[in-house]
């Protein structure tokens, strides 16, 4: 069985036992929690399976941070540059259990 989520404005192809790298979620390292927008679930006979009251159980392995992205702000000739970094926040998730 697997299913496609929506979470933080991306969809995800998951089943039991997946990690999923995701924004950063606001809970602890350990804490579950429940996911409640679903798209799509599938049985293991590829029969869709339409209840909207399916919640998938994750629990939140780590946060990380990603790699850095420079940001370069440049005119010619009028000695104007600035240079900043950003590493945005990530949230490594494991799938425990999909309720229907």
């Amino acid at each position: 069985m697997f299913a496609f989520i929506k979470h933080s404005g991306k969809q995800f192809k998951v089943s039991e036992g997946d990690c999923i790298i995701v924004d950063k979620v606001d809970a602890e390292a350990g804490s579950q929690f429940e996911i409640n927008d679903i798209c799509l679930l599938v049985n293991d006979d590829n029969s869709i399976v339409v209840n909207p009251k399916t919640t998938i159980v994750a629990e939140v392995k780590e946060h990380f941070k990603g790699d850095k992205i420079l940001v370069l702000k440049f005119r010619k000739k009028k000695c104007y540059r600035r240079k900043k970094g950003h590493r945005q926040p990530y949230t490594k998730l494991v799938i425990k259990k999909i309720n229907i």
